[in-house]
């Protein structure tokens, strides 16, 4: 730190550069650290001693190449109370990436009892979000709100990463109602793309069955130009004039 002491007036400001030097074996990944300016009194008779810190969070990314990518899921979703009675939804959050997360979205209910829709509520993690660590988002609801069901759409962000969710919750009189499972996108792909050929086969076979009834209902074409008339005679067929024909008798 440069430089590593100061002397400031009430009020006053200063700049101070800090440095850090990485050692060449460090291993690769993130690591973090706080920059701390603190003052302290001196200890009383009593022995209290006050000290004062503000500080700075750090992120250092160790290794070849650009920072880590961020990441995370949204595993499940929870309906429940707290102890005064009021609604919370508790969303469950995975660091799947290689940096840490301080996530912040909202929340809103859809589709609720006769129509209604109540939201955003703000959701905050509160806490930083280490690499590969699980943590919960509260999100804390109006006392009004009814039980449900509800459709809950959930967004959450971290920096410019971002990720939905939407799940059916019912509030429980008290307590915690089981948490609801949210597939992940990878999980949902196959199901998507089933739906989707299920949709055009059945496209296909509606298209195959008009094309059969209007064959069925449409009459054979009718050629005049075709049409054959069949005359029946009956004694002796009269020779044709422009023929030479010759009999001979004897008697």
């Amino acid at each position: 730190m440069q430089p590593n002491t100061l002397d400031l007036d009430a009020g006053g400001r200063a700049s101070v550069t800090v440095t850090i030097t990485v050692p060449s074996d460090a291993a690769p990944g993130e690591r973090y650290a706080v920059v701390w300016a603190e003052v302290r009194s001196d200890a009383s008779d009593s022995g209290v001693e006050q000290v004062n810190r503000v500080g700075i969070r750090q992120y250092l990314s160790v290794g070849p190449g650009g920072p880590p990518a961020a990441d995370f899921t949204v595993d499940a979703l929870t309906a429940r109370r707290s102890p005064d009675g009021s609604p919370l939804v508790l969303a469950t959050v995975r660091n799947t990436g290689g940096r840490a997360l301080d996530m912040a979205g909202e929340l809103e209910l859809l589709d609720g009892p006769g129509g209604l829709r109540a939201g955003p509520f703000p959701a905050s993690l509160g806490s930083t979000l280490a690499i590969g660590d699980s943590g919960q988002v509260t999100i804390p609801l109006d006392q009004q709100v009814p039980d449900g069901p509800w459709e809950a759409a959930i967004t959450l962000r971290s920096g410019l990463l971002e990720r939905s969710a939407q799940a059916t919750l019912t509030f429980p009189r008290a307590g915690s109602a089981t948490p609801v499972s949210i597939a992940p996108p990878e999980a949902r792909w196959p199901l998507l793309v089933l739906g989707g050929l299920l949709i055009l086969l059945l496209l296909a076979l509606a298209l195959w069955a008009i094309t059969r009834r209007r064959r069925r209902a449409t009459p054979p074409d009718h050629d005049p130009a075709g049409e054959r008339e069949l005359v029946a005679t009956s004694g002796p067929v009269a020779p044709d004039p422009g023929s030479d024909t010759r009999t001979n008798s004897r008697s």
